[in-house]
């Protein structure tokens, strides 16, 4: 499995707090089935992203997970939060957010309430090269009262990453809900584990993964899990995706004009 969120880079946000911890989350991700982790430090107001310091504590993170024995494939990313100043940024260069600089970006919402114009925002990073992932909707309280926000900009193109726990009941009640009801849609492009240490948010996705298989599937499961995440981790086009429920059924009709050139051919 690919873990494409993931707060295993130590002592620079509210992730791990040392190498001691980072290398304990990476065993205990390796023991779960996972191989490669994309460290994703917060990139917000209270935690500064210093992509160039980040790179130089990856390489030290692999040579000490090397000398431990523990086979795990790091890169990099961000847990991108939609500031002015990120925007700014990342429109104007995505490689220091993007995952491994390669164009996937993971995109957080704020705990409450959703900032304004997000089509458009979505919009723009993609037309500046990037492909947006919203971490964790289900998790939001805007959008467990009213997912159907999300019709549009997965009609636009947006991807979407559900936390392994919520899929577990971990998260609260509401995000469980929220996150089977996605699934259920097959709205979801990734499970990740948004692991922060060892014990309260562990890194761990084989359980969520199982129950993907067993309620939805067991290709969506791999793909959610594998499958995409790699794309992700490579920088590389998805592969085909499974057809999505309810997202298509309620466009517009088509215009007066497209119904009664229809009716025209029709009477021919």
């Amino acid at each position: 499995m690919i873990d494409i969120h993931h707060h295993l880079l130590p002592g620079v946000d509210d992730g791990s707090p040392d190498f001691d911890t980072s290398v304990a989350m990476a065993r205990i991700a390796v023991a779960d089935g996972i191989t490669h982790v994309a460290c994703s430090p917060h990139a917000n107001g209270q935690y500064n992203y210093d992509r160039e310091r980040y790179e130089g504590i990856v390489s030290n993170l692999r040579e000490r997970l090397a000398q431990e024995g523990v086979p795990l494939t790091v890169g990099l990313g961000c847990d991108f939060h939609l500031s002015y100043d990120n925007l700014q940024a990342a429109l104007a260069d995505h490689a220091p957010y993007t995952i491994n600089g390669k164009g996937y970006l993971l995109v957080e919402l704020p705990d409450f309430g959703l900032p304004r114009g997000l089509t458009e925002t979505f919009y723009n990073l993609q037309i500046a090269g990037m492909t947006p992932i919203l971490t964790h909707p289900e998790r939001n309280p805007t959008l467990q009262a009213d997912f159907s926000r999300l019709i549009s900009w997965l009609r636009g193109g947006l991807l979407v990453q559900v936390t392994a726990g919520s899929v577990m009941g971990k998260m609260g009640k509401a995000a469980e809900k929220m996150a089977h009801q996605l699934l259920a849609n097959r709205w979801v492009h990734f499970l990740a584990t948004d692991a922060h240490n060892t014990t309260t948010r562990p890194p761990k996705m084989s359980d969520a993964r199982r129950l993907v298989e067993k309620k939805y599937g067991a290709d969506y499961a791999h793909a959610l899990c594998q499958e995409n995440p790699l794309a992700a981790f490579n920088g590389t086009p998805m592969p085909p995706q499974v057809e999505p429920l309810k997202l298509y059924e309620n466009l517009e009709e088509a215009s007066w004009l497209t119904r009664m050139i229809a009716k025209f051919k029709d009477a021919g």
